[in-house]
Formats: structure tokens, sequence, C-alpha cells
């Protein structure tokens, strides 16, 4: 938007405010014929200036970026770069080598060509039977404790949850009510 343009849509803005101000019940239709013409004024001044479509996201860097419903400014490129760095944090980086590369590869390789090892947090339902995994693995613990926390506020939650901490074995870290075995067949299966 050029200068010309902002100053005209400036003041046609300005006049629609006082034609505003002055509305009353008993204004006469030839003030609200000249009303309607200086709002048709106004938003042809708005469609010259404007160049682009509306943006996709509420995000300034990317505002017609790809969509993430999920991410609070709705922007698909910041909220990969946000979860990056989230994922870096906690599993604390992964380390650069510090020296030349050696001269011979060693047949065993080298311990940045190893995967790290994953933690993820399992949140479980007691279905009557059995533990099962009720939602995604998490890979923050308070995300997980949240998740158990809305289920068992939910409409129809479980006699029990728990949640189980991964990270090469597992280990029961919560539980959440009492599981009691449900016998699925009617009068004990006599």
């Amino acid at each position: 938007m050029n200068h010309a343009q902002l100053t005209a849509l400036g003041r046609a803005l300005r006049l629609l405010g006082e034609h505003g101000e002055a509305l009353t019940a008993d204004t006469p239709d030839a003030r609200l014929h000249e009303i309607r013409d200086d709002l048709r004024r106004a938003v042809d001044l708005l469609d010259e200036s404007v160049t682009g479509g509306p943006p996709a996201t509420r995000c300034r860097e990317h505002p017609q970026g790809p969509v993430d419903e999920g991410a609070p400014d709705l922007c698909l490129l910041c909220e990969t770069r946000r979860r990056a760095a989230r994922r870096s944090e906690f599993q604390g980086g992964r380390p650069r080598p510090a020296g030349p590369a050696p001269t011979a590869p060693s047949r065993y390789g080298v311990r940045g060509d190893r995967p790290q090892p994953q933690q993820r947090w399992l949140p479980e339902l007691w279905n009557g039977q059995e533990w099962q995994l009720c939602g995604t693995p998490r890979r923050d613990r308070h995300e997980a404790e949240a998740y158990l926390a809305a289920q068992r506020r939910g409409s129809r939650p479980a006699m029990a949850y728990r949640l189980v901490h991964e990270f090469t074995d597992y280990e029961v870290l919560r539980v959440w009510g009492t599981p009691v075995r449900v016998d699925i067949e009617p009068m004990g299966n006599l």
C-alpha cells in the first residue's frame, strides 16, 4: 500500500467513524444513502490497496505458508521448527565429532552413527482383562499425564489408568485407580 492509498483510506475510515457517531434512530434516508456511498468508497479504496489473498496462517514470517491446525499460529513451518527445538532440548542434542575423521573406517561404526536411545511415556488403561495403550506414546511426561487426566475426566473413564516409562526397558511410573479382573463370560463360565 503506497502513501496516497494509505492517506485516502484513513480519511474514508475517519469519515465513516464520524457518520457512526452521528447516527440516531431518526436519521433521514438521505443521510443513510450518503453513509452507504461513503462505505462503498472506503471498500473500493481497500480493494485497490490489498494486493494478495488473505493469510492462511497467523504467522508474520509465513502468512501464506502451509497450515498446521494444531499449531497456535497455524504455521506448519514454525511449528516444525519449535518441535525440533523441543526434541533437541529434551534429548540433549546430537554430539558432533570434534576431531578429524579416522584414516580407516571402523567395522563397528562410530558413536555418532548409532541411534540415540529413545524414551517415551505410554498412557495405558485397564480394560477389565489387561492393560492396553489408550493414546499415542508421548515424548513429554507432563503431556502424557495431562492426557491421562483429561481421559479420567472424560464422559466414559476406564476403571484404571497407568503411565509406563519406556527407555530401553519398561517401568510403571504411576497408577490411577484399581484394576480388577472382570470375567467376560456371563455367570462365571458355568
